[in-house]
């Protein structure tokens, strides 16, 4: 078991490594720090005798983000869902987040971000831990505090996100060891000089999970996230997040 740690722990490294700029100079880097509440369940409560209901999923997600050295507000998101699984592995999904954002993934001010959001998610169980890929597919719109708005105010962005977590029974049998990655990818500009086209941003992931019963996980580690600026207008940036998630699976 500790010779598959030790594989997922220098795959971690290579991620973060991979995301790196050659240059440390030409990227600005801080320290946040992100608190989540993720809920999911189904809608077989509002009649438990109709099996079909069960397949029917809902999504409620929180979170808080904290930069500048974890010193202020800089982003929150609200983002609710419903989705239907077509297996027990696989779940399509559409919904909706708000997200007000502010320095310094803002220049200066805030501004409001909504979201469209669709996505598959993906989930079984192998003998070296439990592997999951969420595919999600995003329509941004953003409020008139965000420079050059552009004949179309909407900006697509495809995210893909790989998560592993092993589990570790010699230390507790609800323990795991969690490492994920997150690719961004941007589909239009329509903000010039404001939202590249092409890679956005990437985000790498360290850390352990708890299984605290039933329902409750609770997963903290170290994520790299790496923001790519357009067109040279800014530095591009690099945060060095403390991650907090509470999983609720109803």
């Amino acid at each position: 078991m500790l010779k598959k740690v030790n594989v997922f722990i220098l795959l971690a490294t290579l991620i973060l490594v991979l995301t790196r700029p050659a240059s440390a100079e030409e990227i600005v880097q801080d320290f946040q720090f992100w608190g989540n509440i993720t809920a999911t369940g189904n809608f077989g409560f509002v009649n438990p005798e109709n099996a079909d209901l069960k397949k029917f999923k809902w999504w409620a997600e929180g979170q808080g983000r904290f930069g500048n050295d974890a010193s202020q507000f800089t982003q929150s998101l609200i983002r609710p869902g419903v989705g239907y699984a077509l297996n027990d592995k696989i779940v399509v999904w559409a919904g909706y987040a708000w997200a007000p954002t502010c320095e310094p993934i803002q220049r200066v001010g805030c501004f409001n971000e909504h979201r469209l959001w669709q996505q598959v998610t993906w989930a079984d169980n192998f003998s070296f831990g439990r592997l999951s890929m969420r595919s999600r597919f995003e329509e941004r719109f953003f409020d008139d505090r965000v420079p050059d708005p552009g004949p179309n105010n909407v900006a697509y962005r495809f995210r893909q996100l790989v998560k592993l977590v092993v589990p570790m029974p010699s230390i507790s049998p609800n323990l795991g060891f969690v490492v994920a990655d997150e690719l961004f990818i941007a589909m239009n500009t329509p903000h010039a000089g404001w939202i590249t086209e092409g890679f956005d941003q990437n985000r790498g992931f360290v850390g352990l999970a708890y299984k605290v019963n039933q329902v409750a996980t609770v997963e903290m580690g170290y994520m790299n996230q790496l923001i790519n600026r357009a067109h040279n207008t800014r530095p591009d940036q690099m945060m060095h997040n403390f991650i907090a998630t509470l999983l609720l699976n109803f």
